[in-house]
């Protein structure tokens, strides 16, 4: 059965950066929308994190992919915006809202290699590259003998300077690459055990202005609750620790019937510490989970771990 809408509106005005990645996830959005009779336009819009060059500590980390999408919702410019949501803060915008997270694809972080299988099989002082504290103080706390240098740039970017030979190995959301169709470039999947994976990797969040009822009532189909009440917990606890995405922190969530589980993990940036926590609640209580989460981290000593550095 065709599914109709009686809105007023029935074009949405969907903002996106414009990087490879970006342009699939939104393109994916603007077709899924298009399948109900929604009428969808992309406005590629450039943000810091596409104009700035050097590591994401020096050129200001937290908002870069995702701030100049939120001004042009708020200057209604576009309706809604579509995030990779671990680039989105957790700070809420009091005129904005998260109205939808479709289904997530796969938390797990990829190493890709030309010569190595698996993070065992590289020698000593190998460099591997990525642009992630939290991915380079667990790569640190499994293997300290290895050299971790920075890595900036969309996928194809670090694919390149990886087959350039300027590192040994990288390491990459599996979920981009796959969605890229990049998967036959994955050496190894790291189990969410080797590394806890980033608050929000793999889940896209599709954000809003809180009164424009519209839009939300249109793009609400695709919203899969587990997928959101996920992403609400990890994105909860990450803001209860007062951490961004410069603080090496990882959470996992698993849904099983009605209830929600959820590990968090703080790191010192050396790797040589890391504390773990865990709690479960059901579903729709993902904020109070978050919470409990983070402040047992806290209890154990965490804080320590999220002091900034620079």
């Amino acid at each position: 059965m065709t599914q109709t809408h009686s809105n007023k509106k029935s074009d949405i005005r969907l903002g996106t950066r414009g990087s490879q990645l970006a342009l699939w996830q939104s393109n994916w959005v603007k077709c899924e929308l298009e399948k109900t009779g929604v009428s969808v336009e992309l406005i590629k819009i450039k943000t810091e994190g596409d104009i700035k060059t050097g590591s994401l500590a020096q050129i200001g980390g937290q908002g870069l992919f995702t701030k100049r999408l939120q001004i042009a919702l708020l200057n209604d410019e576009i309706d809604l915006a579509v995030h990779s949501l671990k680039d989105l803060p957790t700070e809420d915008h009091p005129k904005l809202m998260i109205a939808a997270v479709p289904l997530r694809e796969t938390v797990t972080d990829a190493l890709v290699s030309n010569r190595f299988k698996n993070l065992g099989d590289l020698p000593s002082q190998a460099i591997i590259g990525t642009g992630s504290v939290r991915r380079a103080a667990q790569i640190l706390h499994l293997r300290p003998d290895l050299e971790i240098r920075d890595i900036r740039g969309n996928v194809d970017t670090r694919l390149k300077k990886l087959d350039d030979g300027e590192f040994d190995a990288i390491i990459l959301a599996s979920a981009g690459l796959i969605r890229l169709g990049f998967e036959d470039r994955i050496s190894h999947t790291f189990s969410p055990a080797e590394l806890v994976p980033a608050v929000g990797q793999g889940a896209l969040g599709l954000e809003t202005r809180r009164l424009d009822a519209d839009t939300i009532s249109q793009i609400k189909i695709l919203n899969d609750l587990p997928s959101f009440h996920r992403a609400m917990a990890e994105r909860t606890m990450l803001r209860t620790l007062y951490a961004g995405c410069l603080s090496p922190v990882g959470a996992l969530t698993n849904v099983e019937g009605d209830q929600l589980q959820l590990k968090g993990a703080v790191l010192s940036h050396d790797g040589k510490h890391k504390i773990e926590c865990e709690e479960t609640s059901e579903l729709d209580q993902s904020n109070s989970l978050g919470q409990r989460v983070a402040e047992k981290l806290l209890d154990a000593g965490a804080a320590q771990y999220l002091q900034d550095r620079n």
